[in-house]
């Protein structure tokens, strides 16, 4: 699959919002803190993956009630979907230079009911020519994501006979679907009612 670049612009991915926050504090101490034990793009750019990935639980497999949706949230209170877990990420790369973009996939029940709309992250490495995925939402029994800039290791590979589908899209912000479903959730029982089924 192409990935398309909602913006032609590259430092449109590296921009902050109020999703993205990377100028927060919070952002930048983490961000300050894993690249000092990283030292170059690539190592920092995994340890930002793994970080989120395996030290903020999916709040679906924690239980958490709490819906956050900032970046400088999601890393402060260590919850989030994978929206919110995907803002967190983006912001940590943005944080050291590194676009980051926001993109989705349509995923379903194994027999096809239940559609909803799953947060990814894209990078695009300084010097790199394309934009590789990656899937921060956390590691459980089958699925298994993994940090891999050559060939995708998402969680869920889309099912196409199901109606599950990727998104081509490279997102600069949140798509507005995903923010609205976070800002107007007051907890993740709500959250789980709003879900976007399509973009």
């Amino acid at each position: 699959m192409q990935l398309i670049q909602q913006s032609p612009d590259i430092h449109a991915y590296l921009a902050s919002d109020e999703a993205i926050d990377h100028w927060n504090p919070v952002v930048q101490e983490t961000a300050d803190t894993l690249w000092a034990a990283s030292g170059d793009v690539y190592s920092y750019a995994k340890a930002a993956f793994e970080f989120v990935r395996d030290t903020i639980p999916h709040s679906g497999d924690s239980g958490d009630p709490r819906v956050a949706w900032r970046a400088s949230d999601v890393l402060t209170t260590r919850n989030g979907i994978c929206y919110a877990k995907s803002h967190a990420l983006v912001a940590l790369l943005r944080a050291q230079g590194i676009p980051g973009a926001l993109c989705y996939q349509r995923l379903a029940d194994d027999d096809g009911t239940n559609p909803v709309v799953h947060g990814l992250v894209a990078l695009r490495p300084p010097g790199a020519v394309r934009w590789s995925r990656l899937d921060p939402r956390g590691n459980k029994p089958g699925v298994d994501a993994r940090f891999d800039l050559d060939r995708e290791r998402l969680a869920f590979p889309v099912r196409p006979e199901l109606g599950e589908t990727d998104y081509p899209e490279l997102y600069a912000a949140p798509h507005p679907a995903a923010l609205k479903a976070l800002q107007e959730s007051a907890d993740r029982a709500q959250l789980w009612r709003n879900l976007p089924t399509a973009l």
